[in-house]
């Protein structure tokens, strides 16, 4: 009789050693914060780039002038060799994607990458004095303009037409 006792001594122990390891597990899980919303993205400052690239570049480097503080910078980057491509990346007041390319890489190819395969349409708008060809995609949708001086630019994204013409309006070329 003694050796089922201490069996069943264990087995009851086993079950409350159980119970207080779920009953920790729980007061862990309901009162430690979760934070399980989007990362706050981080604004970065990107007026040296901007002022390299403009000295770098052979074409008249884009970039938005009197968006709101609503607007927020995410990415930038110059790259000098081959094709001098700018990329300016913004997180819009509505939460949707923004960029701002520009190449002198033939614009077919740069297009396609650029816009992540969106096709021409025959639309076109005229902001700020340029006439810019809407494409639409699966991804995103972008607004196009080839300009005289050998480079093609975009504004581009997960945002609305009506988000991208606001950006293409704000741009300020130098």
């Amino acid at each position: 009789m003694a050796g089922t006792s201490r069996k069943q001594n264990t087995v009851v122990d086993m079950i409350l050693s159980m119970g207080l390891i779920v009953i920790a597990a729980l007061v862990v899980y309901l009162f430690i914060p979760n934070d399980d919303g989007e990362p706050e993205l981080r604004r970065v400052d990107y007026r040296v780039e901007l002022l390299t690239a403009r000295r770098a570049a052979s074409y008249a480097v884009a970039a938005p002038e009197g968006l709101p503080s609503s607007w927020k910078a995410t990415s930038v980057r110059f790259q000098g060799d081959k094709f001098e491509a700018w990329h300016l990346g913004y997180h819009a007041p509505d939460g949707e994607y923004v960029a701002i390319e520009q190449s002198t890489q033939r614009p077919a190819v740069f297009i396609d990458k650029a816009s992540q395969g969106a096709e021409e349409t025959k639309t076109t708008r005229q902001i700020g004095g340029r006439t810019w060809v809407r494409y639409t995609g699966d991804h995103y949708d972008a607004l196009v303009h080839r300009g005289d001086d050998g480079a093609t630019t975009l504004v581009t994204g997960t945002a609305s037409f009506e988000r991208l013409e606001e950006m293409a309006r704000a741009l300020k070329l130098a």
